[in-house]
């Protein structure tokens, strides 16, 4: 009985592995190569999305600045002592730095994206959590983008003029009684954060729209793997109700 068993079992194991190879032979299940170029396609046309949305800080609130820490107290506390003007003022340069500094660093997050290597492809792929591609991205490629980004930062807000407003609106603020947590003097590394973060946001939108959607699956790579992936989902999730 057990000898008729391993005979079966090893059997169909080998009808399956003969089914899957015959499957990938006719492209039907995408290659690890495939499911990669797929997800970065998927990953780019996010970035690009995160891109436009910087070009037009007007058009969207969440790419423009805000102060770190408790944004809204800060700001009705300097606005209460009359600092209106020079708050507009270093709150429209350094939404106009991020935004001059992600057009300039445009390659650093596309080159981050062509040489991160996916070699879990098909779990990123195959998954419920929809945001899958981009976490892997975010946690293999943020510490270097930050060193990257960094100087481009500094540099942008520096040209603009925002670091010296900056610096006056922290010491008048610094100098109020009972306040808890003062401001920091420089704030490079805040705003580098805080843009990459927000890249990041988009991108995992993206991602999740992509993942939904087949129309906005552009490209024929992303339309293959992305739509293989989703049958693979649900024969899981039905295979788990059954």
């Amino acid at each position: 009985m057990k000898r008729t068993l391993l005979i079966f079992l090893f059997s169909l194991s080998i009808f399956w592995s003969y089914q899957c190879n015959t499957l990938k032979k006719l492209g039907l299940i995408p290659s690890e190569l495939e499911m990669a170029l797929g997800l970065k396609d998927a990953l780019s046309q996010g970035l690009f999305k995160g891109f436009d949305a910087f070009a037009d800080p007007d058009g969207n609130p969440l790419v423009r600045f805000a102060f770190p820490g408790e944004a809204e107290k800060i700001e009705k506390t300097l606005r209460d002592i009359g600092f209106d003007k020079v708050m507009n003022q270093v709150t429209g340069k350094f939404t106009k730095a991020m935004s001059s500094a992600v057009a300039i660093s445009k390659p650093l997050f596309v080159d981050a994206v062509k040489n991160m290597s996916i070699r879990d492809a098909a779990k990123i792929l195959v998954t419920d959590n929809m945001h899958a591609a981009t976490d892997y991205f975010k946690l293999e490629m943020k510490p270097g983008l930050m060193s990257g980004f960094r100087p481009i930062i500094d540099s942008t807000i520096k040209t603009e003029g925002a670091d010296k407003e900056w610096s006056s609106i922290t010491n008048v603020y610094n100098k109020i009684p009972f306040i808890n947590k003062p401001l920091e003097n420089n704030l490079s590394d805040f705003i580098s954060a805080r843009v990459i973060d927000l890249i990041f946001v988009m991108v995992a939108n993206e991602e999740e729209q992509i993942r939904n959607k087949y129309e906005l699956r552009k490209t024929d790579m992303m339309k293959k793997v992305f739509t293989w992936a989703e049958k693979e989902v649900q024969k899981k999730i039905q295979n788990k109700s059954n």
